[in-house]
């Protein structure tokens, strides 16, 4: 049996439109049951009515158990798009703590209130890069513990901002008396350690990107591969990215047979990025009115969010006279690896660019975002080789990958 224990949280999104009662427990819960086949998995979580409904009928779908505690208001995200920062509405103040005694255990942290476990074997994932939550600190006990956190929650929960990642993974084994950390590394894949040694684990690319829960699947498969089939940590992770694909491309659970013939394609990182280069990506796209501005905005902030640098019009070079602005540009897309072009709109300037781009001596990677333009009017875009993609967290995952991969 594998005891799963989080939220259990509605979560919708504007683009594309998606409205779910999931969770990182229930998403976790549901994939587990649909991967193993076996009525092996129960839900400890606290959900309001509305909610009850929903988790139920979805454990009677997928096979598993429900042990819920009642509340009175239930937690909700609400997402622009997978990369945005969303809208939370919680609880005033937390509940209870809920109590599991179990063999095998996955912890979420929980925004409306903690778990204590007490059990064999458990994957933690804390679930915040603010303050995350030490496992033991709550009176959880166990006696072999596995951390999985992305790069902000594990330097957040180390307290060693300025430290070399392997040696937040050392500290974080030490200090949570943790026998497995894994620390999810982005394009990087993920950093496994474990028995004192590290080890790595690719990430892939996918002709989708499906960012939320991607994580929670990430958790959910290692944490199955790890405690029920006794696969070594590193062994576990690698499932795991490759489930994590899979859900990221399919937006869907895989099946047991479904994730074996499933082939994703590799990130093969540039041995100058992994030797410290920062890829450049150029933004192009029109910024003259308010709505352009923000467009502008917010590609670049999760371009660097991504740990790559940008160079953009707007912000490095600014509006002015043809003589003025030109040259700079040109240069700037001479010296990127990958355009980003936001082609809604048809901007005169930004299809130049993307052909410039495509015209030069050594051709540049161009990934092109169009939601509301016709296949005739993207033609010559299509026919020459750019990556094409209505969806806006998928062309921003297709830039850093270009990049990434760029000599």
């Amino acid at each position: 049996m594998i005891t799963v224990v989080g939220g259990v949280y509605r979560e919708v999104c504007v683009r594309p439109h998606t409205d779910e009662i999931y969770g990182s427990a229930g998403r976790a819960a549901a994939a587990i049951a649909e991967y193993a086949d076996d009525n092996q998995v129960e839900l400890y979580c606290y959900v309001d009515q509305n909610s009850k409904v929903v988790i139920e009928n979805f454990a009677n779908l997928y096979s598993f158990k429900v042990i819920s505690t009642d509340v009175d208001c239930g937690v909700t995200f609400e997402y622009l798009h997978g990369l945005a920062e969303p809208k939370v509405y919680k609880p005033a103040a937390l509940y209870p703590p809920i109590s599991v005694k179990a063999e095998n255990v996955i912890r979420f942290g929980m925004l409306e209130g903690t778990a204590i476990v007490d059990c064999k074997y458990a994957v933690y994932d804390p679930q915040s890069a603010q303050v995350p939550e030490s496992f033991r600190a709550n009176g959880s006990s166990v006696e072999h513990l596995a951390l999985i956190l992305n790069r902000n929650e594990a330097v957040a929960m180390s307290g060693l901002y300025d430290a070399d990642i392997k040696d937040v993974a050392k500290d974080l084994s030490a200090r949570e008396q943790a026998e497995v950390v894994v620390i999810k590394m982005g394009p990087m894949g993920a950093l496994v350690y474990w028995n004192g040694e590290f080890s790595t684990v690719q990430a892939y690319k996918t002709d989708q990107v499906s960012k939320i829960g991607s994580g929670d699947m990430f958790v959910a498969h290692f944490s199955y591969f790890w405690m029920k089939e006794g696969k070594t940590p590193h062994d576990a992770a690698e499932s795991a990215s490759k489930a994590t694909a899979y859900y990221c491309w399919n937006r869907g659970f895989p099946t047991r047979n479904g994730l074996e013939s499933y082939k994703p394609t590799p990130l093969v990182p540039s041995l100058s990025y992994r030797d410290g280069r920062v890829p450049m990506v150029y933004l192009a796209g029109p910024f003259f009115t308010l709505g352009q501005l923000w467009m502008i905005e917010e590609a670049r902030n999760h371009l660097l969010s991504m740990g790559l640098n940008v160079f953009s019009p707007y912000h490095d070079v600014g509006a002015g006279p043809a003589e003025d602005v030109v040259g700079p540009d040109l240069d700037g897309i001479h010296n990127s690896d990958v355009l980003f072009a936001i082609v809604d709109g048809l901007d005169t300037g930004t299809v130049f660019e993307i052909g410039y781009a495509r015209a030069v001596v050594k051709p540049k990677p161009v990934v092109v975002y169009a939601e509301n333009e016709s296949e005739e009017d993207l033609k010559m875009m299509t026919g020459s080789g750019c990556m094409m993609s209505k969806d806006y967290v998928t062309a921003i995952y297709k830039a850093a990958w270009a990049a990434i991969e760029a000599e």
